[in-house]
């Protein structure tokens, strides 16, 4: 099974853009998912795991109706220490990154509007890291 790169924004339009840049990207090497708000995210990665799908990176957004993306990848730390994290935001405040920083183990913030080949390489570092840390999953 192909390791899964999960994607969160309340809008589908950023969901569409980040699928349609990690396809450009990474190809057939991955599965991408998306998730529309942070229960539904950690509903899909509950999911996931119980298939015994290996979830390398999870880019959230942190403004979402609900749970903020701070509060879900801290969630998602709790559960998941190996999955790395990247939080996308226009609006996060210094606070709310700090939080993520020091709870939930974030390995970058990356400001809206992002640049592709930022992004991309954030995520190829990332997948790097997680590789180096868990050859035994993959």
């Amino acid at each position: 099974m192909k390791p899964v790169i999960v994607c969160v924004d309340d809008e589908k339009v950023i969901l569409d853009s980040l699928k349609t840049q990690l396809k450009s990207a990474f190809g057939s090497a991955y599965t991408y998912e998306m998730a529309e708000n942070g229960s539904d995210a950690l509903e899909l990665i509950e999911e996931l795991h119980q298939e015994g799908r290996c979830i390398v990176v999870i880019v959230s957004d942190w403004l979402m109706p609900g749970m903020k993306g701070d509060e879900l990848l801290i969630s998602i730390h709790g559960k998941f220490p190996d999955v790395i994290t990247i939080m996308l935001s226009g609006q996060a405040d210094q606070e709310s990154i700090n939080h993520a920083f020091a709870q939930a183990n974030l390995y970058k913030f990356v400001k809206k509007p992002w640049s592709e080949e930022e992004l991309v390489g954030d995520i190829n570092e990332a997948i790097r890291l997680f590789q180096s840390r868990n050859q035994e999953k993959l």
